[in-house]
């Protein structure tokens, strides 16, 4: 496990001190007047005791708000919490003997007896730890949770960056080697090839730094794909390739499709011999964006259905991205096609 020092653990309060010690001029033009009422309110009451626990209370939070100030101002946004639970604690105590000798003073002046000085000294501190600890405690809990949160979506991505990078082209190496054996028999077919293999590179090289991906691009990229696989089977190797221009636009994590076509010729076409057809279409249906890839070739044993290297990566990355409103599902229709059909959340809004 990862080992932090306390500064990457717990970032700096700065942020959470300003929300409990800033005030714009309304909040403290607001609390100016309720003072004002009170400190009204206690004189005409005849209740001058009031007064003197008033301004006792009032020293505590001006010596408590002042220490956590003075800690955000030093730190300059990135003070640590023990320097400002540290600077709490002074502060809390300053203001009570503060608080404390404001009420004596008071009462003292204004001829009253007020509360003896331990209820009086521990009255204030408590009223310290309720307005000033709790609302600190309470913000250092929210700024941890928030804290952890951004590392889960720090390691949720790196995850995604890591399956994503898995998705390579496994035909590769098998069209370059055709592509030398053509070069050798049949130089026009040859550069057909490396015209569809730049192609294909040029449209999914990028996919592999981006988070998502559109539906007409992944579309392209099949194309590229299915027609450098035309080249290598022949005229037994069928292709119906339709999405919608209406859909062209809609998000889909990259390569996630192309993992499926890539499944259909490796198991479908490849084992196979003689026609086989390969469709790729898309649909949008009741909220979710609906791919599917099918093929009437081979299909699958009941051994291998759907733990292929290339749909558990599939499943992977639908998990990590979309929890479980995302699936991705391989089954052998009544016809005998074997159809892999990838269903992703879709609300109908295109950007």
């Amino acid at each position: 496990m990862m080992e932090l020092k306390q500064g990457a653990a717990t970032p700096g309060c700065g942020p959470a001190l300003a929300r409990i010690v800033q005030a714009s001029w309304k909040e403290r033009g607001t609390s100016l007047v309720q003072a004002l009422a009170v400190c009204a309110i206690a004189w005409y009451a005849g209740r001058p005791g009031w007064l003197c626990l008033f301004a006792a209370f009032l020293a505590v939070c001006l010596c408590g708000v002042g220490a956590l100030a003075l800690v955000r101002w030093l730190g300059h946004g990135k003070a640590q919490w023990l320097w400002a639970w540290l600077a709490l604690a002074a502060g809390l105590l300053a203001g009570a003997c503060a608080g404390y000798a404001v009420a004596r003073g008071l009462a003292h002046q204004l001829d009253i007896v007020t509360v003896d000085g331990a209820r009086l000294f521990g009255s204030l501190l408590a009223f310290g730890l309720l307005v000033l600890a709790l609302p600190l405690a309470y913000a250092q809990r929210q700024h941890r949770a928030l804290h952890l949160l951004h590392l889960e979506q720090a390691a949720l991505a790196a995850e995604l960056k890591s399956l994503q990078a898995q998705v390579e082209p496994h035909f590769l190496y098998n069209t370059l080697a055709n592509t030398r054996y053509l070069a050798r028999h049949d130089p026009p077919q040859a550069v057909r090839m490396l015209d569809h293999l730049i192609a294909y590179l040029r449209t999914s090289l990028p996919d592999l730094r981006t988070p998502m991906s559109t539906l007409g691009r992944e579309f392209e990229l099949a194309e590229h794909y299915l027609a450098l696989m035309r080249i290598r089977f022949g005229e037994r190797l069928v292709l119906d390739v339709a999405c919608s221009e209406a859909l062209q636009c809609a998000p889909v994590p990259p390569l996630m499709l192309m993992s499926l076509v890539e499944n259909a010729v490796r198991h479908g076409v490849e084992p196979k011999p003689g026609e086989v057809t390969v469709r790729v279409s898309a649909m949008a249906a009741g909220g979710c964006l609906v791919m599917t890839v099918a093929d009437n070739g081979a299909g699958l044993a009941d051994t291998v259905l759907g733990n292929g290297v290339g749909l558990r990566n599939v499943r992977q990355r639908l998990a990590a991205l979309y929890g479980g409103s995302a699936s991705v599902a391989l089954r052998v229709t009544e016809r005998g096609w074997t159809e892999s059909v990838l269903v992703l959340p879709f609300d109908g809004v295109l950007p």
